[in-house]
């Protein structure tokens, strides 16, 4: 049922502040401008930098000056109220609040939503961050430090104020205790000193990555006062902890759900940085055991919005009259966004997948372009790169300068690093890959695998096998098509389906011999990529480097990607270190959407310029209680129809 145009208003709210932003946004830029801006104004950053309300990663100018009133994609006069229902990020049930520690599974939005960070990141520039509890932001000369002065204002929840020790308090709590992805980003971080009441100093080893500074000021603030007693290492249990951000934890159903109260009183509501934002009363997530059940749930009205990882799903699981009358909203969002590099991983570990020839081999039998058509309606775009959609990605052959880069570690790398340009493998789309298969099996024929009846065996007499753990719902729409590939040619593939808690189990300990995962992208990565590729994080559980990959040519194109001391070196890092991890077939690259796949029932307020490199949620507002069609929501905008 949708409600009558206009029904549930508020009866102060003018139609103006509830659809559209008061005053026209200046032009967001694109992606080839801002770098282009990036590569103008960079510079080694050897002079002392002024206090200042922005950071920027080489000391390039921030898009916003120390003036700015509100981020160009937001409604700086969106009303503030109604209630949002989410799904939540996660797969499976929460078992405690934070999401600061690899142990079971937290609630991702408690940071940023019921924790503030010192400072948080604009979405329409590639990488800044803005002062929020962090009055101004200093780095020291050749960036041996940063020092944060905390606004006068910041106060926790209870009213206590915001110190410098807090902070400190904080940083030092999720590098002892917290998950390992502390201890990797801010491993150059050498000491943490108070200054005074509200101002703390973050010494920084040298080298270190350009990215750093940043990182550290996106911390999230905790009060020490209330975690001095509290079980942080084991996050802390369902007890609601003070916060220092936008909202309030309302209410706890343990691991089904979780409501966020907004507090009106919270200190940072009208900052610049806030302004427009956090407009929700009541925000509550939804945890679901099954990505299928959520959509079901979704669907029949049981909550507002959804974030689809699923082409599949998002192509064809929402169809209906809802769709049809515009009840139900479908849209990719955040379109110049780098996207996750999604693609099926090998272990490493298993010794049939140390041959690169093998890898190359059972990659050439996926077939996406089949996929693509067939369930998909081609809609999606085949990864080519770990930066996928974003100017790191080696697109070219490399020029004088990368060479000098790969030049040493020749005889470490395939020589087609050097002189060819890495393109994913192309079928017809008909289905029929013969071509392919000949190919593939002339490469497993090369790495010592012959046929034996229907089976490709080793000189052992071991056939050629491998499980795929799959811990997703609608995931085997894929594998099969490629499993009746790789069986034609005599490999075998077998899908081994676990629940949500298996199969975290399974992939902290390395128990499996191929899953897929995907690689968060930023326009400028940082020490987190040790995490997805260094070779000392390979077989820590709390990693994130599921290839089990410990390459040392990887190990040192990391180093310098880190370190680089401006955009044009950290570009040149990125493309060699992306080819190299081409042209070793350590994945099997999978697509990404033209944008993020985003579903949701009509009944929100968006802004008139959305965020080009988010989804922007926290800007929306409501504008009625219940779904809306498009014609109801076009009358409501005072369009024709």
């Amino acid at each position: 049922m949708s409600s009558p145009v206009g029904a549930g208003l508020p009866a102060n709210a003018s139609r103006q502040a509830l659809l559209s932003p008061a005053r026209p946004p200046s032009p967001a830029n694109r992606l080839s401008q801002g770098l282009a801006a990036i590569a103008l104004l960079c510079s080694a950053f050897t002079a002392l930098a002024a206090p200042s309300h922005a950071l920027t990663v080489y000391g390039e100018a921030p898009r916003y000056n120390a003036r700015f009133q509100h981020f160009d994609y937001v409604n700086p006069d969106a009303p503030k109220g109604g209630s949002l229902r989410r799904s939540a990020i996660e797969i499976g049930q929460f078992d405690h609040i934070l999401p600061f520690i690899d142990k079971g599974t937290g609630v991702s939005e408690v940071d940023g939503w019921l924790y503030a960070p010192l400072a948080v990141r604009s979405f329409d520039e590639p990488y800044s961050v803005y002062g929020l509890i962090a009055r101004t932001l200093e780095r020291g000369p050749d960036d041996a430090w940063l020092r944060v002065d905390i606004d006068p204002r910041a106060t926790f929840a209870d009213g206590k104020p915001v110190r410098a020790e807090d902070v400190r308090f904080t940083f030092e709590l999720l590098m002892t205790k917290g998950s390992l992805k502390y201890r990797t980003l801010f491993a150059d971080v050498s000491a943490v000193i108070v200054e005074g009441p509200r101002r703390v100093r973050f010494d920084l080893r040298t080298p270190h990555g350009r990215t750093l500074a940043l990182d550290i000021a996106t911390l999230p603030v905790l009060p020490e006062h209330d975690w001095q007693q509290r079980d942080f290492a084991n996050g802390g249990g369902f007890d609601k902890p003070v916060g220092s951000g936008p909202y309030r934890i309302s209410r706890i159903d343990n691991g089904r759900s979780i409501t966020f109260e907004r507090d009106p009183q919270w200190w940072a509501r009208d900052l610049p940085v806030s302004r427009g934002r956090f407009n929700f009363q009541r925000i509550r997530l939804e945890y679901f055991g099954d990505t299928e059940v959520a959509r079901q749930v979704l669907k029949g009205g049981g909550y507002d919005y959804n974030r689809e990882y699923s082409a599949t799903a998002y192509t064809l699981g929402y169809k209906g009259a809802a769709l049809d009358d515009g009840r139900l909203q479908r849209s990719h969002l955040g379109p110049a966004k780098p996207q996750v590099a999604q693609g099926f991983v090998f272990n490493l570990d298993r010794p049939a997948f140390q041959d690169r020839r093998v890898r190359q081999a059972l990659g050439i039998l996926w077939d996406f372009e089949w996929s693509n058509r067939q369930m998909m309606r081609n809609m999606y775009i085949r990864q080519q790169s770990v930066f996928s959609n974003t100017p790191l990605a080696a697109r070219a052959l490399p020029d004088a300068e990368e060479l000098k880069l790969l030049e040493p570690l020749r005889g470490q790398v395939p020589d087609e690093v050097f002189s060819q340009v890495f393109t994913a493998p192309v079928t017809d789309a008909s289905g029929i890959i013969r071509p392919q298969q000949l190919q593939a099996l002339a490469l497993l024929q090369a790495a010592g695998w012959r046929p034996q009846g229907d089976q490709l065996v080793n000189a052992a007499g071991e056939p050629l096998s491998f499980t795929f753990l799959n811990g997703q719902a609608g995931l085997e729409r894929l594998l099969l098509p490629w499993k009746r590939n790789l069986a034609q040619i005599g490999v075998t593939l077998n899908i081994r389906n676990v629940d949500a808690a298996q199969y975290v189990n399974r992939v902290m300990a390395r128990d499996y011999d191929m899953i897929v995962t995907g690689y968060p992208v930023t326009l400028s990565p940082g020490s987190e990529l040790y995490n997805y590729f260094g070779s000392a994080a390979a077989r820590d559980p709390g990693s994130n480097n599921v290839m089990v990959l410990q390459d040392p040519a990887v190990d040192r194109l990391l180093d310098g990607l880190v370190r680089a001391d401006s955009q044009a070196a950290m570009l040149r890092y990125a493309h060699a270190l992306d080819r190299v991890l081409q042209w070793n077939y350590y994945w099997i690259p999978n697509y990404y959407p033209p944008g993020s796949s985003t579903v949701w029932w009509n009944r929100f307020g968006l802004p008139k310029v959305q965020a080009a490199y988010d989804e922007g949620l926290d800007t929306w507002w409501e504008v009625s209680p219940t779904a809306l069609t498009d014609q109801q929501m076009r009358a409501l905008k005072g369009n024709s129809p």
